[in-house]
């Protein structure tokens, strides 16, 4: 994942905004569990702070939704 930590946007959104092209390529279909953030932690060489902020970022674009001790999944939490 390519992060410009002395770019204009911020970290964070650079992270989200690769997962989302991620999603909407099909590389994490509706329904699969996105990586760890340890993984993206490793992945992006960032604070896991970062990372999470990342992931409440998709949440707010309502891309993932987390379930706790599970992961966070692609798509809307199923009712």
């Amino acid at each position: 994942m390519d992060i410009d930590p002395d770019g204009p946007v911020p970290v964070y959104i650079q992270i989200a905004d690769t997962i989302q092209a991620r999603i909407e390529r099909g590389d994490y279909p509706k329904g699969r569990r996105i990586p760890s953030e340890s993984a993206l932690q490793q992945e992006t060489g960032t604070a896991r702070a970062t990372v999470r902020h990342a992931i409440d970022e998709l949440r707010r674009r309502d891309l993932v939704y987390t379930v706790p001790m599970r992961g966070t999944f692609v798509g809307t939490p199923p009712k």
